[in-house]
């Protein structure tokens, strides 16, 4: 699965780095997969949940973080739409939050 985009997950490895081993291991077994259907990706990720159409929420680092993605099984794509602790999921509504554009703009130090 291409997971769409690295700097994306670059941001967010800085952002939270006690996360950071856990979302570059979802990451790593993620991009090697190639799932058809949102079934195939529950055998392999049992906390997957569908939380709306395409979106999919992922458990990282146990219970600590959410990873929420747009899946197109189609196109064998993972786009990262937003990411934070289960405190912040909390306050978000998973359905309408956008992925945040100012995020392409981060400079890594």
């Amino acid at each position: 699965m291409n997971i769409i985009a690295k700097g994306t997950l670059l941001f967010y490895l800085d952002k939270y780095p006690k996360a950071k081993t856990s979302l570059l291991t979802w990451y790593h077994e993620c991009s090697k997969m190639a799932f058809r259907n949102f079934n195939e990706l529950k055998a392999v990720f049992g906390n997957g949940s569908i939380v709306a159409r395409n979106r999919v929420i992922f458990n990282i680092k146990g219970n600590d973080y959410r990873l929420l993605t747009s899946v197109n099984f189609l196109r064998s794509a993972a786009y990262i739409i937003w990411f934070g602790t289960h405190k912040e999921y909390d306050k978000i509504n998973v359905e309408t939050i956008s992925f945040d554009t100012r995020i392409l703009n981060y400079n890594l130090k």
